[in-house]
């Protein structure tokens, strides 16, 4: 642990709540001192005491091209020199909207906001405007931002800390929220009544760490909605162009009603979006009723690197590259885990991915909750003393990027097989 870091962290928890402005970057989920980040490059980082780290977070998502890409900084700069931000319609913000809506199969209309809680909260409002109805139902560990109603039974650093409802939030607005387990359609189709305006689901779960659908899932939802007159909202914020150039709505053959995108739209900088049928988005205001604004949506600085990360992505190879590189780690990583006598389930779809200290199966927010979080905080150390920066809860998704090259990847596995046989000393022997 590097002096530097441990300084800083004493500094930030006099101004900030608990040290940080996102509550996972605190450690509390595994303990021990957060690492303040100088500056990073490829599929490094690099911390305040020059310690470097093969990078598994990609700022949540985002970093799909790996840190410092030099076509996005390129774009990134060339922006920045002509001004930070307008208030007022820029080319580019038009020419996003247009690769998004070539990407995105069900995307006709998309309006740009500046994150994903953002998105998912003006997705909501935009089901409800459309339906004219006021429940929503969503899945238990499922995490859509910090938006009031959906907050219910939530994953990320609510799971984390084994908080499943924030403070601060009415009972009134709780009682339009339904939440049921994930990959249960029975579930669903007994819970659902005619007041629900949408289901919103993350079609691979990143927030109870990596839960993929169970094959059928998202059609069958489908069939729920359009059956009870509800919308479909795909939260697409981790998964759009991560998972493929589509989305997880393109790799699962599933046609939402509204998608919320973000993370990798904005190749690291601040966005989200929401769209979906053109008569759908004409709700929105100035066209509609449904009123949404914001002063620094559609930043010019952010649309840029977003152009820049989608237009590398469309025309190269990195989502068979991902994949191969992804399947080499879950096999070796799986071969140390059985080889050392740990119980670990790892779910992966494509380059998003998480390890379970349990023998799993895990399809859902009960199974999840069922890894040894004592286990995977030793493995996170473990990682972390050899260079890994893994995310920091046992229930997050990890990503990797088009800058892990097949070298770092076997770095990855030669070092998971270290940690692994210490926690299984610790905790198996």
């Amino acid at each position: 642990m590097g002096k530097q870091s441990e300084s800083f962290f004493e500094r930030a928890k006099e101004v900030m709540p608990g040290g940080v402005n996102s509550p996972v970057r605190a450690f509390r989920g595994v303990g021990g001192t957060p690492r303040f980040i100088e500056q990073a490059q490829g599929s490094r980082l690099f911390d305040a005491d020059n310690l470097q780290y093969i990078d598994c977070v990609g700022s949540w998502g985002p970093m799909i091209l790996g840190h410092g890409h030099r076509y996005v900084v390129e774009a990134v700069k060339k922006a920045a020199t002509k001004g930070f931000s307008f208030g007022a319609p820029t080319i580019g913000e038009v020419e996003l909207a247009e690769m998004i809506i070539a990407a995105v199969p069900s995307i006709e209309m998309v309006r740009l906001v500046t994150s994903g809680t953002e998105a998912t909260m003006s997705a909501l409002r935009l089901a409800r405007a459309a339906t004219g109805r006021k429940k929503i139902m969503k899945f238990d560990g499922g995490y859509h931002g910090h938006v009031d109603s959906l907050l219910v039974k939530a994953g990320s650093g609510g799971a984390t800390f084994n908080v499943p409802d924030s403070a601060g939030v009415p009972e009134e607005v709780t009682k339009l929220t339904i939440s049921v387990p994930y990959n249960d359609l029975d579930a669903v189709r007994a819970a659902i009544d005619g007041e629900v305006a949408a289901i919103i689901v993350e079609p691979v779960a990143g927030n109870m760490g990596c839960v993929p659908p169970a094959e059928g899932f998202l059609q069958g939802l489908r069939k729920i909605c359009d059956d009870n007159g509800a919308l479909l909202i795909l939260d697409e914020v981790m998964t759009g162009f991560r998972v493929s150039y589509g989305g997880a709505q393109a790799l699962y053959g599933v046609r939402p009603d509204i998608t919320t995108l973000g993370k990798i739209i904005g190749g690291g900088m601040p966005i989200g979006a929401y769209g979906g049928s053109r008569k759908l988005m004409e709700l929105v205001s100035p066209l509609g009723p449904m009123y949404q604004a914001g002063t620094l949506a559609g930043n010019p600085v952010a649309v840029a690197a977003g152009k820049a990360t989608l237009g590398v992505l469309k025309n190269s190879s990195i989502y068979q590259d991902l994949e191969e590189r992804s399947a080499e780690f879950e096999a070796g990583v799986k071969a140390a885990a059985e080889k050392h006598g740990v119980p670990m389930t790892l779910n992966r779809v494509g380059s998003m991915w998480t390890m379970f200290f349990t023998e799993g199966p895990v399809t859902d927010w009960l199974s999840a909750d069922q890894s040894n979080r004592q286990a995977f905080g030793k493995f996170f150390h473990f990682m972390l003393a050899e260079g890994v920066y893994l995310p920091p809860s046992q229930l997050e998704a990890a990503f990797f990027s088009a800058a892990h090259a097949k070298k770092d990847i076997l770095q990855l596995i030669e070092r998971a097989d270290r940690a692994l046989k210490k926690v299984a000393w610790e905790f198996y022997s």
